[in-house]
């Protein structure tokens, strides 16, 4: 059987588990909400408003996964101690700030502590730590599949195609930050234990980050253009969370966190869709333009003109993919169940 979540607080609700439904009733025995079996479109782990909810704009979400055994200290603890033995834990001490290069942080201000000491004794180790690709964990990946697959159904009436599933949890010490950044997949975050602020910016706010900086980012991965400028708060949406709230981001929204004061746990559920590939496509295929000293339009500013240029690009991939040309298979990794374990 599944784990089951509580119901939600205040909610008046009790859980009937029977097999493997989950029905909610108020104490009069009505019936509120059948379980997935019954109802296949209803997620029952994560609250998003479906009828204003857009694959491109930034949503706060809520969810029932706090209690979840797989994301309790001591089970984090010992997937660390795996994860950390195949390089797919990163961590850095709280000297990082706003405007750190997210990609050099481990480097700039290293944490000097194990991943199992780090986690066990997050509340004073002065430590941001993320547990990387955690779907590559056999214990892990069912957590994975099981909230996304919860989403699966709704997300895929609008924004089909999802691929290359991921999750990522991330352990904080008090007042640490993560730096400004951005990440490709799409992405729900929700908050599993302590208070942080999350800043988002919409993907498409090209003040906070230029298209030349995305175009170089769906490149090579390279966030080396994505710099922090102080008055960029004032454009974002600010989530103030503690554990049962989220937000969902979209591919390339730039964001901020700055935990509260105690520690945190928070978990990411990423994937791509068609929608996502397709974008990436586009702003890699600038970025040759770009190295060719010529000046493209922005993604999306020319629907005729990205809707050519993609279908080239997909049969130029074709052919490469064809004649065993170098980078084919990279190029359509992405179509993968699960995301690799060599890009963070």
């Amino acid at each position: 059987m599944p784990w089951i979540p509580s119901p939600r607080e205040g909610s008046g609700c009790i859980v009937v588990a029977e097999l493997d439904e989950l029905v909610w009733r108020d104490p009069r025995g009505s019936l509120l909400m059948e379980d997935t079996r019954m109802n296949e479109t209803t997620p029952r782990l994560i609250d998003v408003d479906w009828a204003a909810f857009k694959p491109w704009k930034v949503t706060p979400v809520r969810h029932r996964i706090s209690d979840h055994p797989k994301l309790q200290i001591d089970s984090l603890v010992e997937l660390s101690a795996r994860l950390a033995k195949l390089g797919r834990v990163r961590s850095h001490s709280n000297d990082a700030y706003a405007g750190t290069a997210f990609n050099h942080a481990p480097m700039l201000y290293p944490n000097q502590r194990s991943p199992e000491e780090t986690l066990a004794n997050i509340a004073s180790a002065k430590a941001w730590m993320s547990l990387l690709n955690v779907q590559t964990d056999d214990v892990y990946r069912s957590l994975v599949d099981e909230v996304l697959d919860d989403l699966k159904p709704r997300i895929d009436r609008v924004d089909p195609g999802m691929t290359y599933r991921g999750g990522w949890i991330f352990v904080t010490s008090p007042n640490t930050i993560t730096p400004f950044h951005m990440d490709k997949e799409h992405n729900f975050i929700l908050q599993i234990k302590g208070h942080k602020r999350l800043y988002v910016w919409e993907p498409d706010d090209i003040v906070a980050v230029s298209e030349e900086a995305r175009d170089l980012f769906h490149w090579n991965h390279s966030r080396d253009l994505v710099a922090w400028r102080e008055e960029l708060r004032s454009r974002a949406q600010v989530f103030d969370l503690e554990p049962g709230m989220g937000a969902y981001m979209p591919s390339t929204a730039p964001h901020l966190v700055e935990n509260g004061d105690g520690p945190s746990v928070t978990v990411s559920f990423t994937y791509y869709t068609d929608a996502t590939r397709r974008n990436s496509r586009l702003h890699a295929l600038h970025q040759r333009m770009r190295r060719r000293h010529w000046t493209p339009g922005a993604v999306g500013a020319h629907p005729m003109v990205d809707s050519l240029a993609d279908r080239t690009w997909q049969a130029f991939d074709l052919l490469r993919g064809i004649a065993g040309r170098p980078g084919a298979d990279t190029a359509r990794s992405d179509r993968l169940p699960y995301a690799l374990a060599n890009v963070s």
